[in-house]
């Protein structure tokens, strides 16, 4: 049998520096930051010191409740921001109440608000180094944990892929059992069995012998076992309560709630605004340049479907000449449909910015799955069963489909059934830092050439 392993020293470590580098940030900028505080040249030495240790205290806390979780092998950049986030804002709150506690002499309520801003920004671009770092490490092969799958689904066949082809994640293959029949009757034998820090399972929820033996025994070897349901028994149905009842539904989002609702409608609402003022700055001069490369509207407009599947108006800067197609064709990469600035403005999505109006206005929102031509609904909605689904919250002006490889054109049946996939993803999975990730992506996306952008 095997002896009790410690899979998580290393983690720990990973762990402990990442935390000594958060304070040692804060040590670096506080020195700093405190030189542009008012009055500070009055500050005696107990004074610097008792702010220090608060500030430095606060951190602790802070920490506490939200240290960052990079070391975590399959962690997403959103849990990062969140955490990041809220390590920050309970640093600086919680400075602020204690000095107040003690009656410190000097009111520093925005400078704490400044420092704060400063902080978070280098702790996000040293969580950015930090996690570069562990990928190039792993892919070295050193923090690397051993997997075992069991079962030949097609799911685990794709979680198998997903594990296993990008070294970053660190996993290696210790077995697999392809035959659940056969690792059943291994069981009886455990000494024969090579397991490795992971077990995932992927069979019929009906084999319930299967599942507990194997569940038990992976607790007794202090192993991480993972059941994996089959793609023949993932409905895509969700748990709803009902009072104190759980019934499953065919969908169920975060954005149902009408907290979630209103703080998603509030985010986009600051920040159409935001990018809205400089759109109306460029306005004359990507007008200019329309008409002078195509006769016709600056504008363009086309009717497509949107929250509930009621069409809407969804606007867009003109970036192809007059045509009749328009309503029925996408954009192809050599479209000679489009005119010279016309293809840059979709390369570099400046033909996007008037949608800006549209979630102004309520009829989209800056993230969501993007809106189709209604040609296109009513193609798409009798080939793929599930593709309705993506109108049960609003259209976005960019997406997680978008930002994970299916932009752009759709000249097979599978690439429009991946966006599908992805749509329902993002709204089962909504949250405000999937959003401010999405964003973040986006964002990256236009400064690098993206080959699915025309």
């Amino acid at each position: 049998m095997k002896g009790i392993k410690n899979h998580n020293q290393t983690n720990r470590l990973i762990k402990w520096t990442v935390i000594a580098l958060d304070f040692v940030a804060l040590w670096l900028l506080l020195p700093v930051v405190a030189y542009f505080f008012p009055d500070t040249e009055e500050w005696t030495d107990d004074k610097h010191r008792l702010f220090w240790g608060i500030c430095t205290l606060s951190m602790g806390l802070a920490e506490y409740w939200f240290f960052s979780t990079i070391h975590q092998r399959m962690v997403g950049a959103g849990d990062i921001l969140r955490r990041g986030t809220l390590l920050v804002a309970t640093q600086v709150v919680m400075s602020y109440l204690l000095l107040r506690v003690i009656h410190f002499p000097y009111r520093l309520g925005w400078q704490l608000l400044v420092m704060g801003v400063v902080l978070w920004a280098v702790l996000m671009l040293l969580r950015f180094v930090e996690r570069e770092v562990l990928k190039h490490l792993r892919t070295l092969g050193f923090n690397t944990h051993s997997v075992t799958f069991v079962g030949s689904d097609p799911e685990l066949q794709r979680l198998h892929q997903r594990m296993l082809s990008n070294p970053s994640y660190g996993c290696k293959l210790s077995s697999c059992y392809v035959s659940t029949s056969d690792f059943l009757a291994l069981l009886g034998h455990p000494e024969d069995l090579r397991l490795g820090d992971e077990v995932y399972l992927c069979s019929p929820r009906r084999e319930r012998q299967l599942i507990e033996r194997t569940a038990s025994l992976c607790q007794h070897w202090m192993i991480k076992f993972y059941y994996v349901a089959t793609e023949e028994e993932k409905l895509n149905l969700q748990p709803v309560l009902m009072d104190d009842l759980e019934v499953m539904a065919t969908y169920s989002s975060p954005l149902e709630d009408p907290l979630n609702s209103l703080s998603k409608r509030l985010a986009d609402i600051l920040l159409s605004a935001i990018f809205l003022a400089p759109t109306v700055l460029l306005l004359p001069f990507i007008a200019v340049i329309i008409k002078y490369q195509s006769p016709g509207p600056v504008f363009f407009r086309q009717r497509r479907t949107g929250l509930d599947g009621r069409e809407f108006w969804c606007w867009k800067f003109r970036s192809m000449h007059v045509n009749s197609t328009a309503d029925s064709q996408q954009a192809t990469k050599d479209d000679p449909r489009k005119f010279p600035f016309g293809d840059f403005m979709r390369k570099t999505d400046i033909d996007e910015l008037p949608q800006f109006w549209n979630v102004l206005i309520g009829d989209m929102s800056i993230v969501g799955p993007r809106p189709h031509m209604l040609a296109h609904t009513e193609q798409y909605d009798r080939l793929i069963d599930k593709y309705m689904v993506r109108h049960f919250v609003k259209p976005g002006i960019t997406g997680w489909a978008q930002v994970t490889g299916f932009r752009g054109e759709t000249r097979e049946l599978w690439q429009m059934e991946g966006r599908v996939e992805r749509d329902i993803w993002y709204i089962q999975h909504w949250s405000l830092w999937l959003d401010l990730r999405i964003i973040w992506m986006t964002v990256k996306l236009m400064f690098r050439r993206d080959k699915q952008a025309y």
